[in-house]
């Protein structure tokens, strides 16, 4: 099946409620319609990953990031930086995104893929969840070959250009600070627009661990 016809179908699938594992600029996810909490359980149930450990979404769109989180403006410009490209945002949800999905936090983490296969679903999907495409605690795959786990579809989108799981930055409003938990993929790139922007603005809170 040609890649295009793998996306038409993998589009369909995600409509009716099926599972897809699809490529990123990072690794392989495990997509499901991420504003479904029977498909959201079905991505929990694939990776057996306990229901209390969050899973992320993607986004193709700044427009669809408004729709499932709350951004506070001084944040808006760093986030455009950063994004689209392998980083996971932590910021608040907004009431259409599932608690299942959150594991009942308020924070949900955003990815906003850089990579034309994930985009050319999501734009015609909505919302998807961007977990890696592994069962919770192996390692993540790059190359579709690596993929143990099972799915209504399988996209071979070669290997991950990055290869290592995105760089997450909390951007909570609530606690008004900017936090990298975990460093990933452009790491480096990603410090260093967070810190400019900090001084640039006066921004407080950048703390990194």
């Amino acid at each position: 099946m040609h890649l295009e016809d793998q996306i038409r179908t993998a589009i369909a699938i995600l409509k009716n409620g099926g599972t897809v594992i699809y490529p990123t600029e990072t690794v392989y996810g495990l997509g499901a319609d991420a504003l479904s909490e029977e498909a959201i359980r079905k991505v929990y149930n694939i990776k057996n990953r306990d229901l209390v450990q969050p899973l992320s979404l993607a986004v193709s769109s700044f427009e669809m990031l408004h729709e499932i989180a709350y951004i506070d403006r001084e944040y808006f410009e760093i986030i455009t930086e950063l994004l689209p490209g392998p980083v996971t945002v932590l910021l608040s949800k907004k009431e259409i995104v599932p608690d299942v999905l959150t594991a009942g936090s308020d924070v949900v983490g955003i990815r906003y893929p850089d990579n034309e296969v994930a985009l050319s679903i999501i734009k015609e999907t909505g919302p998807i969840t961007s977990t890696s495409a592994n069962i919770s605690g192996k390692a993540p795959p790059t190359r579709v070959e690596e993929v143990e786990i099972k799915a209504d579809i399988t996209i071979n989108g070669g290997r991950c250009k990055y290869g290592m799981p995105s760089t997450v930055v909390a951007m909570v409003r609530e606690a008004k600070e900017i936090k990298i938990l975990r460093e990933g993929a452009e790491y480096d790139r990603v410090l260093h627009v967070l810190q400019g922007k900090a001084a640039g603005r006066r921004l407080h809170g950048l703390f990194v661990s």
